[in-house]
């Protein structure tokens, strides 16, 4: 279930006066849509658990609603047709009609374990959500926790993820229904994680749609505008491949070659992909439909291809065999660019009906599934097929540092689109991202190869580091146990994500007890120039706190972080202060707390105009610092100047970090007043640092971003830097760090962004 399908008893007058009074199907209807779908390829299966899942949901979910106004299990029940359109086993289907129903109603997992056994209520457990986030964090940290557990999921039971897929679709089939933030929200993490993810699985008919979808919210205009002009021209481009359907159905029956053939139309995502990519028009896009040839045997695809050859001018470079060389997600077909009869140019795939299967259906035609003391196991072949799975796993054991998780595995689905094949010295045939090196390779065989690698050879020859792999390239990796490890300038040049994160994770392994050491040190020195005592801060029930704010999964790496420079010290320190000064006051007695609150009351000012209140001082006049900028929602700290009142700071500033000791004691504690209403309509300054690849374009998309968000844009400057990287300082007024952090995740995206920095003096 997606965040805030239910509609709730204080939303339901808002949606009567958005009219959203639509005529939705019988939830009956569907549940004999759903039955007929599963006898088209199980006639004979017993539907009885079936049907008693689906009348399980239907009263636990009773009156419930969803946005639309529709009636909630409407929504299961098109989860479970989806799955059944992928001709998924009795379990998952069943699991697909109960998924939410731990979540949003009384039936508890025992209930479930009871009614429909273990196996349903681990795939049930596996795609419920997390229901008790913490609305405090970051929102890139929850999306990393909720992934965190997908994968670990996925690690026990596939289906867990076909289950994730399905719901996502549907959610996204009635997204029109949400706000216009929720619209973008989603569909900006349907195509960074589950599209991709679709594909990486290789479930093509979940890909597409979702694609499109996203499209369609995130830019409805430019969707709009590609519906109405493919059209107008679309009964010219299906009458040129029924002619060419026709011309080659009669030279592959001459051939003996058994065939069904038809159109592919590409989807409207896709194309909007290659208009962007080669900055072409539609016109200018002649491949918008596809010949698909579907045939019997390995040897008739080849056959055919010889037929096809002959009737038709090949487009040179335009010839691609997945079925010697198979995708990554299992994907076999042959790909021909031809020249057709007036000139102009078109595909041809031809697969055998089982990679036809394979190129729909990706991991849900193969997944063979067998009983097993411990729970669901596959065969040793379909294990290899998920390779990609356990990378995942061990990158989730490897690191806590949340933000680095999710930005590796992003990386790693946006590289996977474009793929080379190579050879180890035995003929294994190697995957890695379109501009590996040696390097890559490495350490796509093993971390102990790649960590000991001082050179390599290519077909024979002796290369450098920085070859670029070709395909069908024949590697050899040189190593010497006398070797020192990887080079940090390796990260420079390496293109795949598991290469990456092995040489960033050999450095903290070599140098974390180094950087756990200084980070404690600093933190000490820190706090000593506080006149804090550090020893009341360091007790679990803060360090959690500090923890979880930050992204860490236990104490030493943050300490780690403090120490190679990712994190301040001064932020770690004052937020280990807030958590000790509220058990303080929450351990004071009643008489101290009387006289705490006369103290307070007589030393708070009157709220200013910025929404401050500031503690200890009375008539002075408050103003934000430029060079920080703070915004609601960050730490702030007041400094009393000379003449000028007091100036709020960030308490991650650098000026504030680095105060001469003289000047520390005119520090003054500082916070944003808890009623904001007044202060609705104001905005602040805010500053940002964009570190992007040198492109042509990269300004023009972070305008795009902010003008989306209707950002008033007060001042833009970029200058180039070494290694063909520019700094892009961008000042924008915005009201508060959500919509700050909103922007920020949003330039993120830009493909061509490396990282973003607030500006802290």
């Amino acid at each position: 279930m997606e965040e805030g399908s239910i509609v709730k008893p204080e939303e339901k007058k808002q949606t009567t006066q958005l009219g959203l009074t639509p005529e939705f199907a019988d939830p009956d209807a569907l549940y004999r849509e759903l039955e007929e779908s599963i006898r088209k390829y199980r006639p004979n299966t017993d539907l009885s658990m079936v049907k008693k899942a689906y009348e399980l949901a239907k009263e636990a979910h009773g009156d419930q609603k969803r946005k639309s106004g529709e009636p909630y299990i409407n929504h299961p029940l098109s989860v479970a047709i989806i799955l059944a359109g992928l001709e998924m086993d009795k379990e998952t289907i069943i699991a697909g009609l109960l998924h939410d129903v731990v979540e949003d109603t009384p039936v508890t997992e025992e209930e479930l374990t009871q009614m429909f056994g273990a196996e349903v209520t681990l795939l049930v457990d596996g795609v419920t959500k997390l229901t008790k986030l913490n609305y405090s964090q970051d929102k890139v940290e929850i999306q990393a926790e909720n992934l965190r557990k997908m994968f670990l999921a996925m690690a026990k039971d596939i289906r867990v993820i076909v289950i994730k897929l399905a719901d996502r679709l549907h959610n996204m089939r009635t997204m029109q229904y949400q706000t216009p933030n929720k619209q973008l929200e989603k569909s900006r993490e349907t195509l960074d994680i589950y599209s991709p993810l679709a594909q990486r699985l290789g479930i093509s008919k979940i890909k597409t749609e979702m694609d499109d979808l996203a499209l369609k919210f995130l830019e409805p205009e430019v969707y709009r505008k590609l519906s109405e002009e493919i059209k107008a021209t679309r009964y010219e481009r299906e009458a040129f491949i029924r002619r060419i359907i026709a011309e080659v159905d009669v030279q592959l029956k001459a051939a003996g070659i058994e065939a069904k053939l038809d159109g592919r139309a590409k989807h409207f995502f896709s194309i909007y992909r290659k208009m962007v990519n080669q900055n072409k028009t539609l016109d200018q896009i002649y491949d918008l439909f596809a010949v698909r040839i579907i045939v019997e045997t390995v040897k008739d695809c080849y056959a055919a291809l010889g037929v096809i050859h002959e009737m038709y001018k090949p487009v040179p470079g335009r010839f691609k065999d997945y079925i010697a060389m198979p995708k990554p997600n299992m994907y076999q077909s042959l790909h021909t660019t031809l020249i057709g009869p007036d000139g102009t140019p078109f595909e041809i795939q031809i697969r055998t009906q089982e990679m036809h299967r394979t190129a729909e259906y990706g991991i849900a035609a193969h997944w063979k599934y067998k009983e097993a003391q411990n729970g669901i196991h596959t065969s040793a072949n379909e294990e290899q097929k998920l390779a990609w799975l356990r990378e995942i796993l061990d990158w989730q054991r490897e690191m806590s540092d949340n933000r680095e998780f999710l930005n590796s595995l992003k990386s790693d689905l946006d590289l996977f689109n474009d793929s080379v094949y190579c050879f180890t010295p035995t003929g294994d045939v190697k995957t890695l991202p379109v501009g590996s090196n040696p390097v890559d390779f490495a350490y796509s065989i093993h971390s102990a190869v790649g960590n000991k690698m001082v050179g390599a050879r290519v077909n024979g020859k002796l290369v450098t580091i920085d070859y670029e792999i070709q395909n069908g390239d024949r590697i050899e990796i040189i190593t010497s146990a006398n070797s020192k490890g990887p080079s940090r300038d390796w990260l420079k040049i390496v293109k795949s994500t598991q290469a990456k994160t092995k040489i960033s994770q050999w450095f903290k392994a070599e140098l974390k007890e180094d950087n756990i050491l200084r980070g404690k040190n600093l933190l000490a020195a820190y706090a000593k120039t506080k006149g804090m005592n550090i020893a009341d801060f360091l007790k679990p029930e803060y360090q959690e706190v500090c923890m979880r704010k930050y992204g860490f999964r236990d104490w030493d790496s943050l300490l780690a972080a403090v120490g190679h420079g990712s994190l301040k010290e001064g932020q770690v320190i004052n937020r280990l202060n807030e958590e000790w000064k509220k058990t303080q006051k929450r351990n004071m007695t009643p008489e101290k707390a009387v006289e705490e609150a006369l103290s307070s009351s007589k030393a708070v000012v009157s709220k200013p105009k910025g929404g401050i209140l500031v503690k200890g001082m009375d008539d002075l006049a408050v103003h934000f610092s430029r060079c920080c900028a703070p915004v609601p929602g960050d730490e702030i700290v007041g400094f009393v100047t000379r003449g000028r009142g007091i100036s709020i700071h960030r308490t991650d500033c650098v000026n504030i970090l680095h105060l001469p000791r003289a000047d520390q004691q005119r520090l003054i504690e500082a916070e944003w007043s808890l009623d904001m209403e007044e202060e609705a309509d104001r905005f602040y300054n805010a500053e940002i640092k964009i570190f992007a690849r040198n492109n042509p374009g990269v300004l023009l998309e972070v305008t795009r971003v902010l003008s989306e968000d209707k950002v008033n844009i007060s001042a833009i400057n970029a200058r180039p830097g070494k290694n063909d990287i520019s700094t892009i300082n961008v000042a924008f007024e915005i009201r508060g760090t959500a919509q700050l952090n909103s922007i920020i995740n949003r330039l993120r995206q830009i493909d061509q962004v490396i990282d973003i920095e607030r500006t802290t003096g």
